[in-house]
């Protein structure tokens, strides 16, 4: 068996988006449209959306994790974020990983979805 290498120390455990691409802002607002069906906030400010990677030809790549292994939405929600990037205008492609690492934990979630839930 084979042991999964160690990420390089220093190494961010979350890659970086691509921020100042002219479409991060409208495929980040489309994100914020799709909502965990058991937690009243999106799953951008719930901190489930890890990446957004838009390459040169604007294919969007989303690096993504649940609140749980287990959650009942887990093989639907690729698919909602899929659906609500596709028809931003000029977005080429989407696509949609699932990762479990780094766990996502409440520290993730931003002040405003903190807020809703009642944590501040």
């Amino acid at each position: 068996m084979t042991e999964t290498p160690e990420p390089l120390e220093g190494a961010p455990l979350i890659a970086p988006s691509s921020t100042d691409h002219p479409l991060y802002d409208k495929v980040t607002e489309a994100c914020r449209t799709v909502y965990d069906p058991e937690i009243p906030v999106n799953i951008y400010d719930l901190g489930l959306i890890y990446t957004i990677d838009i390459s040169p030809e604007n294919e969007v790549k989303i690096i993504m994790t649940l609140t749980a292994p287990g959650c009942p939405v887990a093989g639907e929600m690729p698919g909602w974020i899929v659906e609500a990037i596709e028809p931003v205008d000029g977005v080429k492609e989407v696509d949609v990983q699932l990762v479990w690492e780094p766990p996502w934990g409440m520290d993730m979630m931003s002040d405003e979805a903190r807020l809703e839930l009642g944590f501040m």
